[in-house]
Protein backbone atom coordinates (compact mmCIF):
# COMPACT_ATOMS: atom_id res chain seq x y z
CA UNK A 1 0.00 0.00 0.00
CA UNK A 2 2.53 2.50 0.81
CA UNK A 3 4.19 1.93 -2.53
CA UNK A 4 1.22 2.44 -4.46
CA UNK A 5 0.55 5.48 -2.19
CA UNK A 6 4.09 6.89 -2.50
CA UNK A 7 3.74 6.38 -6.76
CA UNK A 8 0.51 8.37 -6.51
CA UNK A 9 2.18 10.97 -4.94
CA UNK A 10 4.80 11.36 -7.11
CA UNK A 11 2.43 11.42 -10.10
CA UNK A 12 0.41 13.87 -8.47
CA UNK A 13 3.80 16.43 -8.02
CA UNK A 14 4.99 15.46 -11.55
CA UNK A 15 1.73 16.77 -13.05
CA UNK A 16 1.45 19.64 -11.45
CA UNK A 17 4.83 20.31 -11.88
CA UNK A 18 4.54 19.68 -15.83
CA UNK A 19 0.77 21.47 -16.16
CA UNK A 20 1.58 24.44 -13.84
CA UNK A 21 -1.08 23.84 -11.72
CA UNK A 22 0.89 24.15 -8.90
CA UNK A 23 1.22 27.93 -9.00
CA UNK A 24 -2.62 28.29 -8.30
CA UNK A 25 -1.81 26.25 -5.29
CA UNK A 26 1.42 27.79 -3.88
CA UNK A 27 0.81 27.98 -0.17
CA UNK A 28 -1.64 25.49 -0.01
CA UNK A 29 -1.99 22.38 2.76
CA UNK A 30 -2.59 20.33 -0.48
CA UNK A 31 1.26 20.91 -1.87
CA UNK A 32 3.20 20.76 1.61
CA UNK A 33 2.44 17.28 2.21
CA UNK A 34 2.67 15.53 -1.18
CA UNK A 35 6.13 17.60 -1.75
CA UNK A 36 7.20 15.57 1.45
CA UNK A 37 6.37 12.58 1.07
CA UNK A 38 8.01 11.96 -2.68
CA UNK A 39 11.13 10.01 -2.08
CA UNK A 40 12.05 10.46 -5.57
CA UNK A 41 11.05 12.38 -8.73
CA UNK A 42 14.40 12.30 -10.46
CA UNK A 43 15.52 13.68 -13.20
CA UNK A 44 15.22 10.18 -15.13
CA UNK A 45 11.48 9.24 -13.96
CA UNK A 46 10.54 12.09 -17.13
CA UNK A 47 12.63 10.42 -19.60
CA UNK A 48 15.79 12.80 -19.17
CA UNK A 49 14.01 16.01 -19.85
CA UNK A 50 15.60 19.26 -19.10
CA UNK A 51 12.17 21.66 -18.92
CA UNK A 52 9.36 20.79 -16.33
CA UNK A 53 7.29 24.00 -16.61
CA UNK A 54 7.13 26.83 -19.06
CA UNK A 55 4.52 29.76 -17.96
CA UNK A 56 4.46 33.31 -20.78
CA UNK A 57 7.71 34.08 -22.80
CA UNK A 58 10.68 32.14 -22.04
CA UNK A 59 13.71 31.57 -24.27
CA UNK A 60 16.79 28.95 -24.01
CA UNK A 61 19.60 30.00 -26.40
CA UNK A 62 17.21 32.72 -28.33
CA UNK A 63 14.67 30.34 -29.28
CA UNK A 64 11.20 30.00 -27.26
CA UNK A 65 10.84 27.01 -24.87
CA UNK A 66 8.88 24.45 -24.75
CA UNK A 67 8.93 21.51 -22.54
CA UNK A 68 11.13 19.01 -24.90
CA UNK A 69 13.91 21.99 -24.62
CA UNK A 70 16.97 20.60 -23.91
CA UNK A 71 19.02 22.88 -21.22
CA UNK A 72 22.95 22.63 -21.39
CA UNK A 73 25.45 23.68 -19.12
CA UNK A 74 26.39 26.48 -21.45
CA UNK A 75 22.70 27.41 -22.07
CA UNK A 76 20.88 31.49 -21.63
CA UNK A 77 17.94 31.59 -20.35
CA UNK A 78 15.71 34.34 -20.67
CA UNK A 79 12.18 35.10 -18.97
CA UNK A 80 9.76 38.06 -20.25
CA UNK A 81 6.89 39.58 -17.88
CA UNK A 82 4.79 37.30 -15.90
CA UNK A 83 6.98 34.20 -17.24
CA UNK A 84 9.34 31.79 -15.67
CA UNK A 85 10.96 28.54 -16.08
CA UNK A 86 11.26 25.36 -14.25
CA UNK A 87 14.21 23.36 -15.23
CA UNK A 88 17.15 20.99 -14.39
CA UNK A 89 20.61 20.63 -15.92
CA UNK A 90 22.50 17.29 -14.03
CA UNK A 91 22.02 17.53 -10.98
CA UNK A 92 21.09 20.73 -10.16
CA UNK A 93 17.34 22.42 -10.52
CA UNK A 94 15.63 26.09 -11.12
CA UNK A 95 13.44 28.18 -10.91
CA UNK A 96 13.83 31.18 -13.09
CA UNK A 97 11.18 34.27 -11.98
CA UNK A 98 9.73 36.79 -14.52
CA UNK A 99 11.98 39.30 -16.88
CA UNK A 100 15.25 37.16 -15.39
CA UNK A 101 18.14 36.59 -17.53
CA UNK A 102 21.20 33.73 -16.19
CA UNK A 103 24.10 32.61 -18.19
CA UNK A 104 24.77 29.36 -17.60
CA UNK A 105 28.70 28.30 -17.80
CA UNK A 106 30.15 24.70 -17.66
CA UNK A 107 30.10 21.45 -20.25
CA UNK A 108 27.54 18.98 -21.13
CA UNK A 109 25.41 19.11 -18.26
CA UNK A 110 27.73 20.22 -15.01
CA UNK A 111 27.10 23.69 -14.07
CA UNK A 112 29.80 25.43 -13.11
CA UNK A 113 28.98 29.01 -13.10
CA UNK A 114 25.51 30.92 -13.35
CA UNK A 115 25.61 34.37 -14.30
CA UNK A 116 22.38 35.66 -13.28
CA UNK A 117 22.42 38.80 -15.31
CA UNK A 118 18.78 40.15 -13.88
CA UNK A 119 16.20 39.29 -12.10
CA UNK A 120 15.19 36.38 -9.63
CA UNK A 121 16.22 32.48 -9.82
CA UNK A 122 15.71 29.43 -6.86
CA UNK A 123 18.16 26.88 -7.44
CA UNK A 124 19.26 23.67 -5.62
CA UNK A 125 22.49 22.29 -6.13
CA UNK A 126 23.70 19.13 -6.05
CA UNK A 127 26.97 17.54 -4.97
CA UNK A 128 30.04 18.22 -6.74
CA UNK A 129 33.11 15.95 -7.16
CA UNK A 130 35.64 16.96 -4.27
CA UNK A 131 37.69 20.07 -5.95
CA UNK A 132 35.04 21.12 -8.66
CA UNK A 133 33.61 24.27 -7.94
CA UNK A 134 30.77 26.26 -8.41
CA UNK A 135 29.68 29.86 -8.45
CA UNK A 136 26.57 32.10 -8.30
CA UNK A 137 27.29 35.77 -9.91
CA UNK A 138 25.36 37.97 -9.58
CA UNK A 139 25.56 42.09 -10.62
CA UNK A 140 27.49 42.38 -7.13
CA UNK A 141 28.09 39.36 -5.82
CA UNK A 142 29.82 35.80 -6.09
CA UNK A 143 28.54 33.22 -4.18
CA UNK A 144 30.44 30.18 -3.75
CA UNK A 145 28.62 26.71 -3.59
CA UNK A 146 28.43 24.00 -1.36
CA UNK A 147 25.46 22.14 -1.76
CA UNK A 148 23.13 24.11 -1.41
CA UNK A 149 19.49 26.24 -1.44
CA UNK A 150 19.65 29.51 -3.10
CA UNK A 151 17.37 31.92 -3.59
CA UNK A 152 18.86 35.13 -5.22
CA UNK A 153 17.52 38.53 -7.15
CA UNK A 154 20.11 40.60 -9.14
CA UNK A 155 19.43 44.40 -9.48
CA UNK A 156 21.93 46.99 -10.44
CA UNK A 157 22.89 48.68 -7.48
CA UNK A 158 21.87 45.47 -4.71
CA UNK A 159 21.41 41.95 -4.87
CA UNK A 160 19.52 40.02 -2.53
CA UNK A 161 21.04 36.72 -1.66
CA UNK A 162 19.27 33.98 0.59
CA UNK A 163 21.17 30.60 1.68
CA UNK A 164 17.54 28.56 2.53
CA UNK A 165 19.69 25.66 3.83
CA UNK A 166 23.30 24.72 3.26
CA UNK A 167 26.74 26.38 3.32
CA UNK A 168 27.59 29.59 1.21
CA UNK A 169 30.48 32.24 0.55
CA UNK A 170 29.61 35.57 -0.46
CA UNK A 171 31.94 37.66 -1.67
CA UNK A 172 31.39 41.40 -2.85
CA UNK A 173 32.05 42.33 -6.94
CA UNK A 174 33.09 45.64 -5.24
CA UNK A 175 35.29 46.47 -2.97
CA UNK A 176 35.85 49.13 -0.03
CA UNK A 177 38.87 50.73 0.90
CA UNK A 178 40.87 48.38 -1.08
CA UNK A 179 39.33 44.92 -0.31
CA UNK A 180 36.34 43.37 -1.54
CA UNK A 181 34.25 42.22 1.11
CA UNK A 182 33.09 38.15 2.59
CA UNK A 183 31.16 36.33 4.59
CA UNK A 184 30.59 32.21 5.44
CA UNK A 185 26.92 31.36 5.60
CA UNK A 186 25.59 28.26 7.04
CA UNK A 187 22.20 28.16 7.35
CA UNK A 188 19.27 25.92 7.95
CA UNK A 189 16.04 27.43 7.22
CA UNK A 190 16.57 30.77 5.30
CA UNK A 191 18.53 32.07 8.74
CA UNK A 192 20.95 34.72 6.70
CA UNK A 193 19.54 36.23 4.04
CA UNK A 194 22.12 39.00 2.88
CA UNK A 195 21.77 42.48 0.37
CA UNK A 196 25.44 42.61 -1.82
CA UNK A 197 25.36 45.89 -2.20
CA UNK A 198 27.33 48.09 -5.20
CA UNK A 199 28.12 50.85 -3.07
CA UNK A 200 28.86 50.85 0.56
CA UNK A 201 26.42 51.74 3.50
CA UNK A 202 28.28 52.76 6.39
CA UNK A 203 31.54 50.99 5.05
CA UNK A 204 29.57 47.83 4.69
CA UNK A 205 29.13 46.39 1.01
CA UNK A 206 26.70 42.74 2.96
CA UNK A 207 24.16 43.43 5.06
CA UNK A 208 21.59 41.23 6.72
CA UNK A 209 17.89 41.12 5.24
CA UNK A 210 14.84 39.07 5.95
CA UNK A 211 13.13 36.11 4.33
CA UNK A 212 11.38 37.44 1.28
CA UNK A 213 10.44 36.74 -2.43
CA UNK A 214 10.50 32.92 -2.31
CA UNK A 215 8.60 30.39 -0.56
CA UNK A 216 9.22 26.78 1.18
CA UNK A 217 6.54 25.45 -1.00
CA UNK A 218 8.46 27.08 -4.04
CA UNK A 219 11.66 24.94 -2.49
CA UNK A 220 10.26 21.97 -1.98
CA UNK A 221 9.25 21.47 -5.50
CA UNK A 222 12.43 22.53 -6.62
CA UNK A 223 13.60 20.16 -4.71
CA UNK A 224 11.37 17.66 -6.21
CA UNK A 225 12.74 17.88 -9.95
CA UNK A 226 15.49 16.24 -8.48
CA UNK A 227 14.22 13.65 -6.18
CA UNK A 228 15.27 12.49 -2.56
CA UNK A 229 15.03 14.35 0.33
CA UNK A 230 15.49 18.65 1.58
CA UNK A 231 17.26 18.35 4.61
CA UNK A 232 15.67 17.42 8.02
CA UNK A 233 16.92 20.36 9.54
CA UNK A 234 14.81 22.55 7.01
CA UNK A 235 11.14 20.80 7.30
CA UNK A 236 11.77 20.86 11.40
CA UNK A 237 12.48 24.75 11.22
CA UNK A 238 9.82 25.13 8.66
CA UNK A 239 6.82 22.77 10.19
CA UNK A 240 7.91 24.79 13.76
Amino acid sequence: MDSVENSLRRRLIRDMLLSGAWASLAGSALIVPCANAMEALATQVAGGKSVFRVTGTVRVDGVPATQTTRVFAHSQIETGPASSIAFVVGGDAHLLGENSRVQLEGEGFVESTLRLLTGKLLSIFGPRPSGQSLNLVTTTATVGIRGTGVFAQSGEEVSYICTCFGQVEIRSANQYQGAAQHEQVQSEHHDAPRYVLRDPDAGLLITPAKMKLHTDEEVELVQALLGGALPASFLRKKVS
